[in-house]
């Protein structure tokens, strides 16, 4: 997610590990901790798509 509130449409399609608030909304948003989270993106990047998937086939 950027900082810029204004861009929305980005924010829902990547992940930014780098401020508290999005860690804690994607977790919240695709239901799993901060560590499935942070192992997810080092494995297939920052897609918001590309987390989801890997972490339905991991669970």
């Amino acid at each position: 997610m950027s900082d810029d509130k204004k861009a929305t449409g980005q924010d829902r399609k990547e992940i930014s590990l780098t401020e508290d608030y999005e860690v804690r909304d994607w977790t919240r948003s695709l239901g799993c901790t901060e560590d499935q989270l942070r192992k997810a993106v080092a494995a297939v990047g920052n897609s918001a798509a590309a987390v989801r998937d890997y972490l339905r086939k991991t669970s």
